[in-house]
């Protein structure tokens, strides 16, 4: 049945040409240091399973394609709505966004919603075609009423910032609520998998720093201290693999591996997480209610916040023993107690739904509130719920809105966020900048910025460089409008500088302050002060630049060198002024400093006092390893007692 295929997958163990079935596809496993393909085993490095895993089923996807592509010519639709976006975002094959907009055309004449949603979006990017905000609105429409969530996030979000539609906050409401029940419905108690959002420009400026990814080294050095029996190794990589989340996917069978080595040894946390795994089934665990109950009887009876709370959701369910209201809310309140997220999300929706305990809503908001503090979703659809319909609360339309926003986000859409990034990192720029284009059409922040980003940088050939900066001006200003600092910054800039607009220091000026005031931006208090002092959009006033440099100090530590050196010129400035009054008008007004240092004196004037410093401290330092130091003085002998009279020493 086997047939070599090295000529089509190259893969070599210990110096064998490892075979696949082209017909049967075998799943090859790996055990301990052993490659298995049906009956055939190479011993390996454990290193090199994972990668041999991981090209071979990168060849499987290749050969789907392939097999889409084939079936796709034949006039199949949800073949061709699968290669026309593998087109659009170059997945497994090359990216051509006229041949897919051809695609989505011949769809959407079928009534495709996915085609006429695809059909959007490209109108709206200005990708293929002319950019036309009112024709995606249409295309957008079509496929919501078609039953399209993407397209009915994107509306919400439409309606929601104003984005080509006129600004309605029940409008947005309506869509992002539709949107949040589909969300809330797939997710399971333990809150979903974790959404990675990485900046691009904080991943450039500071690698690593921001975007909460594990290293490959840190995760391996996990990985060895867990095999050398690291309890606590254990639990963490077992909590890792099973949300996933910080570069690490998830992954239910080495989830269940290291929380069963960590139970053995005694881990109640471990225990618990085994019965949340029983209790939840999936793929790789089958589901079990007894096990469940086994392993939480075992964790709760040692404390453990997490078996508790697994044992209420037992009787409050009735999943594996009589349904019993009353000891399901004595062990959520322990597991709450002790600041444990399910035990707070339970009593919330049993004090909401008045289940057991006299209905309250002032005591649900408590919990639901609390279990949000921790990002568990469920506890945001639920406070949405209650703000929405006024239950409990005021009613108020912004605030469900922005939470039900927050529930879409963690839809399983939010995957292409790590797509769109691994395509930055791989150097792909226009598939990244294509992707995260859809995510920002969708109303995702970090998707808005990055996508401002590449523009700003250039990075991408999608579009002529003459609309590069407008594209990102567009996209800094709405990831401004959702509270993103550096954006309202970057705003500013390109108002200063004329970027893709013209030079407008009046609105640079208006950025400046609102991430002054809203954010307190070091940043954005330096640029004031710089305005103030040159009198850019402002009237000039010395006094009002400095106590917006004297701010900027205070804000962050890393602008007070800038501050110090920007003082210093400052203080030149108004010892010129002060001069001036004295009756020396006539001498010092023949003194232009422009014209005699030339119109970046200021700058000289900041590098020569950088340089004095510099040679201070270095002088200083010289001096301290100049002066010689004072050889210690040797130990004296211990003091000897004085002998009394007429007695002889001891011999």
């Amino acid at each position: 049945m086997h047939s070599q295929v090295c000529s089509l997958f190259p893969v070599k163990v210990s110096g064998y040409c490892v075979t696949f079935s082209l017909v049967f596809i075998i799943v090859p496993v790996a055990i301990g240091g052993t490659l298995c393909v049906g009956y055939h085993c190479c011993t390996i490095a454990s290193g090199k399973v994972y990668s041999i895993l991981y090209n071979y089923f990168l060849f499987l996807h290749y050969r789907l394609y392939d097999r889409l592509l084939k079936v796709a010519e034949m006039g199949h639709a949800k073949a061709m709505e699968k290669v026309a976006y593998a087109m659009l975002f170059g997945d497994y094959l090359p990216q051509s966004i006229p041949r897919a907009k051809e695609i989505f055309e011949k769809l959407a004449l079928e009534g495709s919603p996915k085609a006429q949603t695809a059909l959007g979006f490209l109108y709206a990017a200005g990708l293929g075609v002319n950019s036309s905000q009112a024709k995606a609105l249409v295309y957008y429409t079509f496929g919501a009423l078609g039953g399209n969530l993407l397209a009915h996030m994107i509306l919400g979000y439409r309606y929601w910032g104003g984005v080509g539609v006129p600004q309605s906050c029940e409008s947005a409401l309506t869509h992002y609520r539709l949107v949040a029940n589909h969300v809330a419905s797939d997710v399971s108690l333990t809150g979903g998998s974790a959404v990675q959002r990485i900046r691009l420009l904080d991943e450039v400026e500071n690698p690593g720093s921001s975007s909460g990814m594990l290293e490959e080294d840190l995760i391996q050095y996990y990985q060895f201290l867990a095999e050398k029996g690291d309890v606590q190794a254990q639990v963490g990589l077992g909590q890792l693999n099973l949300h996933g989340g910080r570069g690490v996917e998830q992954n239910h069978q080495r989830a269940y591996e290291y929380f069963n080595q960590a139970a053995n040894a005694g881990n109640t946390h471990a225990m618990a997480f085994l019965g949340k795994m029983y209790s939840e089934g999936s793929e790789y665990v089958p589901q079990n209610n007894d096990t469940a109950l086994h392993y939480f009887k075992k964790a709760a009876d040692l404390g453990n916040p997490v078996g508790q709370s697994g044992l209420g959701m037992a009787y409050l369910y009735g999943r594996g023993v009589p349904v019993n209201y009353d000891l399901a809310l004595k062990y959520f309140q322990k597991a709450a107690e002790q600041g444990w997220v399910d035990g707070q999300l339970q009593l919330g929706s049993m004090y909401y739904n008045g289940i057991g305990v006299k209905r309250d809503y002032k005591q649900a908001l408590k919990f639901f509130n609390l279990a949000s503090q921790a990002g568990h979703i469920l506890a945001f659809y639920n406070l949405a719920q209650m703000h929405a319909t006024g239950t409990g609360v005021m009613r108020s339309c912004h605030t469900a809105v922005e939470l039900f926003k927050n529930v879409c986000e963690r839809g399983r859409w939010s995957e292409r966020l790590m797509a769109a990034y691994g395509s930055f990192k791989d150097g792909d720029m226009d598939s990244a900048l294509v992707q995260y284009l859809l995510l920002a059409e969708q109303g995702y922040e970090v998707a808005q910025s990055n996508v401002a980003f590449i523009l700003d940088q250039k990075g991408s050939q999608i579009f002529n460089e003459n609309e590069s900066y407008p594209r990102a001006l567009l996209h800094w200003t709405r990831a401004a409008a959702q509270g993103y600092t550096v954006a309202r910054i970057k705003l500013g800039d390109y108002h200063f500088y004329g970027y893709g607009t013209d030079v407008d220091y009046e609105t640079a000026v208006i950025h400046y302050r609102l991430a002054s005031e809203q954010q307190h931006s070091a940043q954005a208090m330096f640029n004031l002060g710089y305005m103030h002092e040159k009198g850019l959009g402002i009237k000039q006033d010395i006094h009002l630049a400095k106590r917006f440099y004297d701010m900027a100090a205070e804000a962050s530590p890393d602008a007070q060198v800038p501050v110090f050196l920007a003082l210093c010129k400052l203080g030149l400035i108004y010892a010129q002024q002060y001069l001036q009054d004295l009756n020396l008008n006539e001498l010092l007004s023949q003194v232009d400093l422009d014209q005699l240092l030339g119109p970046e004196w200021d700058l000289y004037l900041m590098t020569v006092i950088a340089l004095l410093l510099g040679t201070v401290v270095a002088y200083r330092q010289r001096q301290h390893q100049a002066v010689p130091r004072a050889p210690p003085a040797p130990p004296r002998p211990p003091a000897q007692p004085e002998q009394p009279a007429g007695e002889p020493e001891e011999q």
